[in-house]
């Protein structure tokens, strides 16, 4: 019988699994201007604190919630059409923030008014999402994104399944899973 338990975030966690799943992904910044990323993705952005640590003098870190977390793995070529889609293809970093918000219009004029400047407009994907483009603080570069349909609407448009569902097509079955962000 599996055992399960609950995290603080309601996730079943089955703990006689062959690899106990990852609990949570914590991206770590260094902020030269500590204050002003804390006032940016905290208060202008909209992640609350969970907690933070002062040891004094500038030991400091706050860890902001950010709803739920994904690991994006995307080709080259991949990136190259985020690039093109988001940005006019102005090329982004070797890793990019991407955030899911309720307004991608308001988010990002809110967040330049902060302070960011806009890489690229709002600009609805292939996918249907609404993504902008900006450089923050702390050196990072961020997509907003507005979910415009939800996935299994998604999942029914050609192009949305998993590698996995592409090879059972060809085997004489069918299925779609949801797409990403980009």
């Amino acid at each position: 019988m599996l055992a399960e338990r609950r995290h603080v975030w309601d996730h079943p966690i089955m703990t006689d699994a062959p690899h106990p799943p990852v609990l949570q992904l914590r991206v770590v910044v260094e902020a030269d201007d500590y204050d002003r990323a804390i006032q940016f993705y905290r208060d202008r952005l909209g992640m609350p604190e969970l907690i933070a640590y002062a040891e004094g003098g500038d030991d400091r870190v706050a860890i902001l919630d950010a709803g739920r977390a994904t690991l994006e793995i995307a080709s080259p070529g991949h990136k190259r059409v985020i690039d093109e889609l988001e940005a006019g293809g102005s090329p982004s970093p070797h890793i990019r923030l991407a955030f899911e918000v309720v307004d991608g219009d308001g988010t990002t004029r809110r967040l330049a008014e902060a302070g960011a400047r806009v890489v690229a407009e709002p600009v609805v994907t292939p996918w249907r999402s609404l993504n902008s483009r900006l450089e923050a603080p702390a050196g990072l570069q961020i997509t907003v994104f507005e979910e415009l349909e939800d996935s299994e609407e998604r999942a029914l448009r050609e192009g949305f399944s998993t590698d996995a569902d592409r090879a059972g097509r060809h085997e004489g079955t069918s299925g779609a899973t949801e797409a990403t962000e980009g």
